[in-house]
């Protein structure tokens, strides 16, 4: 069988991966804190006796664009957005330490600062727990303030502050949870530059053109590789009926 069999599977192949990859980005487009994701790939020589003439589209992998989404005003106390870069250190379930940029942040039944979808929120001591409050609210450094109920002064007193890091972009990757994580594995250490903005939210960087716009030249890009492969198997088939009339 001609290798351009080959070479038109592994297109289509890598197209629908990249199509895949990109109908994920267009279903998050409103996800808070989401980060679109792109596929890497390369042309490497197919293998085989003879001649290496042709060569095929492997995928290497995928990864996460770093650009900062639109800042959303909330008004809301529990609400932040990382102001620039970096991240909100929050426990996976498996109480490993994992990185969001999400963060519509709320308290669970037992009173744990959480993320929307129930991740803990981290501090350098751990989960965050909170006393009963009249008045609550986050400061620019991940600190977080309360007026204790029934207190004797009405002055907020700090009772944590959120882990904030900023590991470099080529040291993280997002894991199938769509949480971050040191790809060594260690703990980021927090950074005192990295500053959120109370009240805000950031929403997706997803943008909706772009995803769609790349996943119509993808659909192009897969009909022309299996019109190599069509193409092949009328070749080869007319190869077979000169053979046979012989």
């Amino acid at each position: 069988m001609d290798k351009s069999l080959y070479i038109g599977f592994s297109g289509v192949t890598r197209a629908m991966r990249a199509q895949q990859v990109h109908a994920n980005n267009l279903a998050n487009l409103n996800t808070r804190g989401f980060r679109k994701d792109f596929v890497h790939s390369m042309a490497v020589p197919l293998q085989g006796d003879g001649h290496q003439s042709r060569a095929m589209t492997v995928a290497t992998g995928t990864s996460s664009a770093t650009g900062v989404g639109p800042a959303i005003h909330t008004g809301r106390n529990l609400d932040i957005a990382i102001s620039d870069e970096g991240w909100i250190s929050v426990l996976d379930h498996e109480g490993q330490e994992a990185y969001t940029r999400a963060g519509h942040l709320r308290l669970d039944a037992e009173g744990q600062l959480v993320t929307g979808s129930g991740r803990p929120v981290a501090s350098l001591g751990g989960a965050i727990d909170i006393p009963q409050y009249r008045h609550i609210e986050i400061g620019g450094d991940g600190t977080i303030n309360i007026v204790p109920v029934g207190g004797a002064t009405i002055q907020p007193v700090a009772i944590g502050q959120i882990k904030l890091v900023n590991p470099d972009s080529q040291d993280i990757i997002k894991g199938p949870d769509g949480l971050f994580r040191r790809i060594d594995g260690q703990e980021a250490d927090q950074d005192a530059s990295v500053q959120v903005k109370p009240g805000y939210l950031e929403a997706s960087n997803v943008n909706a053109v772009e995803e769609m716009v790349q996943f119509m030249n993808l659909a192009r890009q897969f009909e022309f590789q299996f019109k190599v492969m069509k193409t092949t198997e009328t070749l080869a088939a007319s190869g077979d009926q000169l053979i046979r009339t012989e």
